[in-house]
């Protein structure tokens, strides 16, 4: 076997085997594949696509190109959420204590940030003393004692994907669904969750923006997940705007923080409960989604779930006065504010143009290994379908870098489109997957 025969019958159109693909999977993770080759086999997969069977096959290989988390120490029935990437995406941070407040455990590794869209550890580092790194030991105790610990992903974790993915980043092969599939379902297979909630984002400021994308994409990933015995839905949700009115790093925790105090943005809030309502239902703590959704807003209005973010936070070391004390949290040292220049109505937000001001303002990175302001950020203060006039705040952007705010400022006034006609707005919750 050599990866000649294997790229030229992609190139063909014909389907890869088992022994093909983990040929590949094993020789590139160990560097016996060069570049090059892998390449052309990326380009090869992605103009003649993958089979059903072909992408089940690649992401078993990548899930076992590296370790596979054994969780079985943990009680009960442990999900995951994972979320396709957005702008203003702080839902791991609300639905995780809201499902653990409901008695699912969670057990969760999180990516950092890279490009527009941010990362969940970079806002969990925001919180002052806050571990992202703990040892394996502690990570299991903390869920088995208090229901909750979010860590960094480790550098054994599907680690065939972390090579693949930056050789597609480089070569324009990233956004073929197989792919993308193979990408986030290897690492979710591997991270030994019993169940997998999946939050596929649709739209301008999405991987995928049509919906019709969004449905290949959530069906491949819904079918991998259950043909591996974990029970795994999807809700493809909106992302033409950002979610909520926060982009940022500590910005994002405070509004996550609000949310969990019953005072967040309507659309994060019902977001959040809908998808904590589905992971307490595959937690087996609700026998249909509906009554999960009943639980979590119970655990929204008694407080239940703002304490179980207190100790989520104290439990990893962070200081969780920041619950009560926002100044805490690290503070910028400029704020430009954006103004609107005509009257009317919000007609569209460019969530992609927002998540690019917010990098631009320090909050994101261009680089993997870029340092990040995790103050920086924006707060709008309108959304599609409000009404304005000349002079209207439409959003402030912060940041520790005058030059960077400025420019910041610039590209977040061309994401709002201002219109005499009031805006049709499509469902926050576009479909659900099972």
């Amino acid at each position: 076997m050599n990866m000649y025969d294997i790229i030229y019958k992609k190139r063909q159109g014909e389907a890869l085997n088992k022994e093909e693909i983990r040929f590949f999977i094993e020789g590139y993770t160990k560097g016996s594949i060069p570049d090059y080759q892998a390449s052309a086999l990326l380009m090869a997969i992605y103009f003649q696509e993958m089979n059903s069977e072909e992408t089940y096959l690649l992401t078993d290989a990548m899930r076992h190109s590296g370790d596979v988390v054994d969780l079985s120490i943990i009680e009960g029935i442990k999900v995951d959420k994972h979320s396709t990437g957005g702008v203003g995406d702080k839902t791991t941070l609300i639905v995780g204590p809201l499902a653990a407040a409901c008695g699912v455990p969670i057990a969760k590794m999180s990516g950092r940030g890279l490009g527009f869209t941010g990362g969940t550890v970079d806002k969990m580092e925001s919180i002052p003393g806050f571990q992202t790194t703990l040892s394996e030991g502690d990570f299991l105790d903390l869920v088995n004692r208090i229901g909750i610990s979010v860590i960094g992903q480790t550098g054994q974790i599907a680690p065939a994907d972390k090579k693949l993915y930056a050789l597609r980043d480089v070569t324009a092969t990233v956004d073929n669904i197989s792919l993308i599939t193979s990408s986030i379902m290897s690492k979710k297979l591997a991270a030994g969750s019993d169940a997998i909630v999946l939050d596929v984002k649709c739209g301008k400021g999405a991987f995928v923006e049509t919906l019709e994308a969004a449905e290949e994409l959530a069906h491949n990933m819904v079918s991998i997940g259950n043909a591996d015995g974990k029970k795994t839905i999807a809700l493809i949700t909106d992302m033409d705007q950002p979610l909520g009115n926060a982009v940022g790093n500590s910005l994002e925790v405070i509004e996550a923080i609000e949310t969990l105090r019953g005072d967040g943005p309507d659309d994060i809030t019902e977001l959040s409960l809908t998808l904590a309502g589905y992971m307490v239902f595959c937690g087996g703590k609700a026998g249909t989604p509906e009554e999960g959704r009943a639980l979590v807003e119970k655990a929204l209005t008694v407080g239940a779930a703002l304490e179980k973010m207190r100790e989520f936070i104290a439990g990893q070391g962070g200081n969780p006065g920041v619950l009560e004390d926002y100044s805490l949290f690290p503070q910028p040292s400029y704020s430009q504010e954006v103004l609107s220049k005509e009257a009317g109505f919000v007609a569209s937000i460019d969530a992609r143009r927002i998540g690019l001001a917010s990098q631009h303002a320090g909050a994101g990175r261009e680089r993997k290994d870029d340092a990040i302001d995790l103050s920086a950020g924006l707060l709008m203060s309108k959304k599609v379908g409000d009404t304005v006039e000349a002079g209207t705040l439409l959003a402030t952007v912060f940041g520790n870098d005058a030059d960077r705010v400025k420019k910041a400022a610039l590209e977040a006034f061309g994401a709002f489109v201002i219109s005499l006609d009031i805006p049709q707005s499509g469902p926050l919750i576009k479909k659900i997957v099972v």
